[in-house]
């Protein structure tokens, strides 16, 4: 019995995920409409809640700006997301070999998680000026934490026998790392990737409110300042849109990384 082509397999993966995504499509067309039918009728003035068909408008006539100011949020979003993953990376390595270091560090990883973001913000900016680093900074201190963590538990998830395997066959702790505990982190690794993705872009939208000269943070906080809540609007419109493209560049990812687990494990 011959396998089918590997174009039919992805016309048919294709036409599963359409299918899976008619609920959420349906909710939010009824969620618009509800929205927009509100405004009309209402007669509620559009510096109060405009409706969304006036966000469009105004989001594609000021389109210029919002492309101009989502380039730098997204610089530091990726600057800092990057930083996040090589020290969560690090951190777990160093913390998985040595268990003392461990008990020592994460509960001030734990308490850093606690700290209130609209008092760190300014503060950050403060210390490091408008420039790039606070923003790089502030995104790694928000998403560094949940990679973190699904590392950690990745290595703990190892396979016992296979551990013990490579151990008697006289295999070195860094090996039986590589060939056995990093491996089995991977599911860990990116379930952390996709929660800390998103939010990455709120982190740096958050940095540049504190205090930036361009972004999407800044952005916003002048149209709030200039009672325009219909580009407040579609600024965000703006970061959930990169916030989903950055979501599905992490499932490409694992899909490249880890070929041989069927999508519906991936998100089961």
């Amino acid at each position: 019995m011959t396998s089918p082509p590997p174009s039919d397999t992805r016309l048919a993966a294709l036409g599963a995920g359409l299918y899976r995504a008619i609920p959420a499509l349906l909710a939010g067309f009824v969620f618009l409409a509800a929205w927009e039918l509100y405004v009309d009728l209402s007669g509620i003035k559009p510096s109060i809640l405009p409706a969304p068909s006036r966000i469009l408008t105004q989001g594609w006539l000021n389109r210029e700006a919002l492309i101009a100011n989502t380039w730098p949020t997204l610089g530091a979003t990726l600057g800092g997301f990057a930083l996040s993953l090589a020290f969560a990376f690090v951190s777990s390595i160093l913390m998985d070999f040595m268990p003392s270091m461990r008990r020592a560090l994460l509960p001030i990883f734990i308490g850093s998680q606690t700290l209130p973001l609209v008092a760190i913000a300014p503060l950050v900016v403060l210390w490091f000026g408008f420039g790039l680093l606070p923003k790089i900074l502030l995104v790694a201190l928000v998403t560094f934490f949940p990679l973190l963590v699904a590392l950690l538990q990745g290595y703990e998830a190892t396979d016992r026998d296979i551990a013990e395997l490579l151990n008697s066959m006289k295999a070195s702790r860094w090996r039986i790392f590589r060939l056995a505990r990093l491996p089995s982190s991977l599911p860990y690794f990116f379930a952390g990737l996709r929660i800390s993705i998103t939010y990455a872009v709120v982190g740096a939208i958050f940095a540049e409110y504190a205090g930036a000269a361009r972004g999407l943070g800044i952005y916003i906080l002048n149209a709030k300042n200039n009672f325009r809540p219909d580009l407040v609007l579609a600024a965000v419109v703006v970061s959930a849109v990169l916030t989903l493209c950055l979501f599905a560049v992490t499932l490409m990812i694992e899909r490249l990384v880890m070929p041989w687990q069927p999508s519906g494990e991936r998100r089961r």
